[in-house]
């Protein structure tokens, strides 16, 4: 299970959204359905365009490689009924489960994560809120952060189905197709329920002296 979320980061001491200023980074987000991967590419203006990867990452490949065998998937419903004798673990599960109404809850085994929307969120300027669509498939949309400025990526996201545990957030960056950097983080453990979840990921700060400007292309991923 993977959601893809693109973000690339860095820029100049021109936080204009759309210059053309060649000292600034152009970059793109958005965020495709449940299992789609996308990446995104600028050119030397700035420019972003939006296109299928066509890079596989060394995080990817020991995550295939890495795989354990786990027992058989059960519906939430099952795994309920499953422990109702075990009081402790019925807590347990309750408590994780919140006002969850398991009349609405579906069959199906696996869980569904939603991406709603993704902001960047710097005190260099103003929110960048990316609003997705129901088809997973957003306008992209370039923009450009000061070169050594503090970020935070916030995710908005809604979970139905079933317990998704583990859920983490990775996150690869190339530039002139090198990768510079590749990040990964666990997120937690969420049921699912009507209200959507909001997480913000730690502090990062964006690439700053002269070798640094350029185009970006990043691909981040929550699953």
């Amino acid at each position: 299970m993977s959601l893809g979320v693109v973000a690339a980061t860095s820029g100049s001491k021109n936080n204009n959204m759309g210059s053309e200023d060649e000292n600034e980074i152009g970059e793109k987000n958005g965020a495709p359905h449940h299992g789609d991967d996308l990446e995104v590419n600028g050119d030397k203006n700035g420019r972003a365009v939006q296109d299928a990867s066509p890079y596989t990452t060394e995080d990817e490949s020991e995550d295939a490689e890495s795989k354990l065998e786990l027992g058989p998937q059960r519906t939430l419903k099952e795994q309920l009924e499953k422990d109702k004798d075990d009081v402790s673990l019925r807590r347990w599960k309750e408590q994780l489960l919140g006002s969850v109404d398991l009349e609405n809850v579906g069959e199906s085994l696996d869980p569904e994560v939603k991406i709603l929307r993704l902001s960047i969120l710097s005190s260099d300027r103003s929110d960048i809120v990316l609003e997705i669509p129901d088809n997973g498939k957003p306008k992209g949309t370039w923009f450009t952060l000061k070169e050594g400025c503090n970020y935070r990526l916030r995710f908005t996201f809604q979970v139905s189905n079933n317990i998704v545990s583990g859920l983490k957030y990775t996150n690869t960056v190339w530039k002139t197709g090198v990768k510079v950097d590749s990040t990964k983080e666990m997120i937690g453990t969420f049921s699912p329920q009507t209200d959507p979840y909001t997480h913000e990921m730690p502090e990062e700060v964006t690439p700053s002296g002269m070798f640094a400007r350029g185009s970006y292309s990043a691909r981040s991923k929550v699953g």
